[in-house]
């Protein structure tokens, strides 16, 4: 009898300890084949830029393909669905700005996933967002903008990188702040969206300043302001939007995410070599190019933050009564 409760007891504990053991192997041996990176919107602009080089850090430090796969479209619902529907292995991550993550639970009436249940595995990057003006717009600064846009209600046109993205809904805000009445021009992405800025065929669009510095500084847009709560230091000649629209802030951030159950200590690791590899002088560097502002955090840091911008997020749709269907 006691031998049988010994081997029940010992069998028991091997039981408990062995899902531990297993994703201590999971850890220690990962990676061990091509990770895949989700970029839930079309090729071009930041969302895509950012991914691509820290891809390209991650299969130099780690010896395995990394690869980047844009899945675009509803919004970067179709790109996040993909990954939440993934095995939890930690070879299948989600790289994107906040719309897929922190806004569109509150935006879409019906979601094929749940934003709450990717795992947060590391913030990449913050950049501000910027007011982007067709070449041949007739207003030169913010409150000329504003002011035309009140005169000629419904006939300035904005685009945007699709239904509720972030910039949709910093447009809505500007609205609201600013009285103003724009009609609603929406994109798959941020590069269709440029291409036609930059062609006199719509008239504005708030996009991250990574993806409009250098169009700007070749005169094919301008850019009227800065939509951080700061001048940005690679535009010393633009001010801010909230120097003539007061509390008016808006900027972009890029995270990586998993999908629920990838193990905790592989969530770990991924944060770790992201962190060292944000660090290094190259990849700031090629960073601060598309003015993106590296502030590398904990996975508990990163859960943080994103769980307020959700908040933060929710609470400017619900105010402004946007959604998306």
């Amino acid at each position: 009898m006691r031998f049988y409760t010994a081997a029940r007891i010992a069998l028991g504990l091997l039981a408990a300890s062995t899902p531990l053991a297993a994703q201590a192997n999971d850890a220690a041996g990962y990676p061990a084949r091509q990770i895949r990176i989700v970029v839930p919107f079309p090729a071009g602009g930041t969302a895509d830029t950012l991914p691509r080089i820290l891809a390209e850090k991650l299969r130099q430090k780690w010896n395995q393909p990394v690869i980047i796969d844009n899945r675009s479209g509803a919004g970067g619902n179709i790109g996040a669905e993909a990954v939440a529907g993934s095995p939890p292995d930690g070879y299948t991550l989600l790289a994107s700005p906040p719309g897929p993550i922190a806004i569109n639970q509150s935006l879409y009436a019906k979601l094929g996933y749940d934003p709450s249940e990717l795992k947060p595995v590391a913030l990449i990057g913050i950049v501000p967002n910027v007011l982007d003006v067709r070449p041949g717009f007739p207003a030169k600064t913010v409150k000329e903008l504003i002011d035309y846009a009140k005169a000629n209600p419904g006939k300035v046109t904005f685009a945007s990188q699709g239904n509720g993205s972030t910039s949709h809904l910093t447009t809505i805000l500007f609205q609201k702040l600013t009285g103003t009445t724009m009609v609603h021009v929406p994109y798959r992405g941020t590069a269709p969206a440029l291409q036609d800025i930059m062609g006199n065929t719509v008239d504005l669009f708030f996009d991250n300043l990574g993806s409009s510095l250098s169009l700007h500084q070749g005169g094919t847009l301008r850019i009227l302001g800065v939509a951080g709560p700061t001048p940005a230091p690679s535009l010393p000649d633009v001010p801010t939007v909230r120097e003539t629209v007061p509390d008016f802030t808006s900027v972009t951030w890029f995270a990586l995410m998993a999908p629920k159950g990838t193990p905790d200590d592989v969530i770990a690791k991924l944060n770790a070599t992201v962190t060292e590899l944000l660090r290094e002088d190259d990849v700031r560097g090629q960073f601060g190019k598309l003015g993106v502002q590296v502030d590398p955090m904990d996975v508990e840091a990163t859960a943080k933050f994103i769980a307020a911008e959700r908040v933060r997020w929710g609470e400017i749709i619900s105010t402004a009564h946007v959604t998306v269907d």
